[in-house]
């Protein structure tokens, strides 16, 4: 069994009402067993409109809110430390983990992208988790069009994800 460590923050505590931190942890960890991804970590931030129109202004010089935005931990920096290496058991070799990232939710614009796609907020919060976990792993799209292979490995994983939790 693979360890998975994942933070999740909120910007504001009722965000929490939204998008619970125990079904954020299992539907990532579900997604993660599904794409036999070794131990890693990363994290997800739930945050405002206003928040996350600043970190798309800051980071890509787009000065409007988006739905989510995923920032991969760079292997190259001058600073960057060694893997975090965990112990199973006393005894047991230790498991490297890897460092992921960071991926920001704005709960505003997930409400709204809900509404104009005629989903529910909790499929819509399950498609961004998957979305942002996707480019966590090194995937990325160059439109939003649905043919796209990172899309429709997205849809793929969420009919699994939705399928498995019924």
């Amino acid at each position: 069994m693979e360890t998975y460590y994942i933070d999740v923050a909120y910007e504001q505590d009722e965000y929490e009402q939204s998008a619970g931190q125990a079904l954020v942890i299992e539907r990532l960890e579900q997604v993660l067993t599904m794409l036999e991804q070794p131990g890693c970590e990363f994290s997800v931030s739930f945050v405002s409109d206003a928040s996350m129109q600043e970190l798309n202004r800051t980071y890509r010089g787009k000065d409007e809110p988006t739905d989510i935005l995923s920032f991969v931990q760079e292997d190259d920096v001058e600073d960057f430390t060694w893997p975090e290496v965990v112990f199973e058991e006393t005894g047991s070799l230790p498991q490297e983990i890897q460092v992921l990232g960071d991926m920001v939710i704005s709960l505003d614009t997930l409400k709204r992208n809900a509404l104009s796609f005629s989903v529910e907020p909790d499929e819509e919060l399950h498609r961004l988790l998957i979305h942002g976990l996707l480019h966590l792993l090194g995937e990325d799209h160059a439109t939003n069009d649905p043919d796209e292979p990172m899309l429709v490995k997205q849809e793929q994983l969420l009919q699994q994800v939705r399928g498995s939790k019924r």
